[in-house]
């Protein structure tokens, strides 16, 4: 096996329709278990290397893709966004990258500032933040600072498999407890449960909300668009238990994929909605930057007769573009198929009694954390 010689990337922005991109496309097994099929340069990369198959070594013959955990040397914790449609202004990402494999997870062109692929590197190279709870006390510690909601899993998910490893997630909600500071917490790993002690506490302090992802009912659908997370049942199962436990929590619909998983907006609400949930929200399915090729990709391979036709609804929904970020349409989209959609889940919470009540969190609890300095000059 051999590459190409370097290829100089156009500086042309990518193409108005959907396409592979050629060369990247991985062997089944070597990327088994993974959720995208191709490893593509990320786009911020001068050259692009195209591997193929000059009879020495076969490409089946590479190794399949493993798991690879490096510190983030990060020095802030907290990042802040002053987007007009997301309700929070400062969330919190233990970790670069998700395990998990989520086709569509919008997180993955990210990889690309890191010179990797928004493709499998996403998936497998990933990155941890060793002192992300040390950072965030000194960051709540600082003078001036206002508590607002952190978000934490809007980007990557914070329990995704490694945190069973690492532990990061914990540290940090046990520095937001012992400040009273207020988070929301997105995932779909019953992982959530293992710090079910923590959240809990806060819960009765009213300093907590945790929404569970649930994408699809169908384990099959779950296993091919979602590899890595858990499975369908666990994260109703854990919703129970939230519940049970007096935790606010909530379902996502999300992402919506028109004539992938559209038709069972009603049954994820209703499945919720048995496990005592009364809270629920949806997004449509966004397609920008690599991530349009990634799913593409993904189509040809697991619905090749659905390609053509999924691409048509999407651009329906975007004001005939693959994708529009324009803020306020970007997570429910536009035109006759999002107001269905949007409709239909309406419909589904009203008949369900979703969305009535809402549990406020409070900065009341708040107490900056001490500083070391200020902790050593006691003795």
């Amino acid at each position: 096996m051999s590459g190409s010689p370097a290829l100089k990337r156009p500086p042309a922005p990518l193409p108005s329709s959907p396409a592979g991109v050629s060369g990247s496309l991985v062997d089944r097994e070597r990327r088994r278990g993974r959720g995208t099929v191709s490893n593509g340069s990320g786009r911020y990369e001068p050259l692009a290397r195209v591997a193929f198959d000059d009879g020495w070594q076969g490409l089946e013959d590479l190794p399949p893709f493993q798991t690879s955990v490096t510190a983030d040397s990060t020095r802030k914790i907290i990042t802040r966004n002053d987007s007009p449609d997301i309700p929070f202004d400062r969330s919190i990402n233990p970790y670069r990258g998700c395990e998990h494999g989520c086709v569509y997870c919008f997180a993955r062109p990210t990889h690309a500032y890191l010179g990797l692929s928004p493709g499998l590197d996403f998936e497998s190279k990933l990155f941890m933040k060793p002192n992300a709870p040390e950072l965030l006390e000194r960051e709540l510690s600082a003078p001036g600072y206002a508590p607002k909601v952190i978000a934490i899993g809007t980007n990557t998910d914070p329990y995704q498999p490694i945190e069973r490893r690492y532990k990061i997630m914990r540290r940090i909600l046990e520095v937001l407890e012992s400040a009273g500071h207020p988070v929301g917490i997105v995932t779909k790993s019953a992982l959530v449960l293992r710090d079910l002690d923590i959240l809990a506490r806060m819960a009765k302090r009213d300093l907590v909300k945790v929404a569970l992802s649930v994408t699809t009912l169908d384990q099959k659908l779950a296993r091919i668009m979602e590899p890595r997370a858990a499975t369908p049942p666990r994260r109703l199962e854990t919703l129970r238990q939230l519940v049970k436990a007096g935790v606010p929590s909530s379902v996502m619909a999300a992402p919506i994929i028109p004539a992938i998983n559209d038709a069972e907006i009603e049954r994820i609400l209703e499945a919720a909605a048995a496990m005592g949930v009364r809270h629920a929200g949806y997004v449509l399915l966004r397609l920008p930057l690599e991530i349009r090729d990634l799913f593409s990709e993904w189509l040809k391979e697991n619905f090749p007769d659905r390609h053509d036709h999924v691409f048509k609804l999407v651009r329906d929904t975007r004001g005939g573009k693959d994708y529009d970020s324009t803020w306020g349409k970007r997570q429910t989209g536009t035109g006759p198929v999002a107001w269905m959609i949007g409709r239909r889940f309406e419909v589904a919470c009203e008949k369900l009694g979703f969305n009535v009540e809402r549990r406020k969190v409070t900065t009341e609890h708040f107490r900056p954390p001490k500083p070391m300095a200020a902790q050593l000059d006691l003795f």
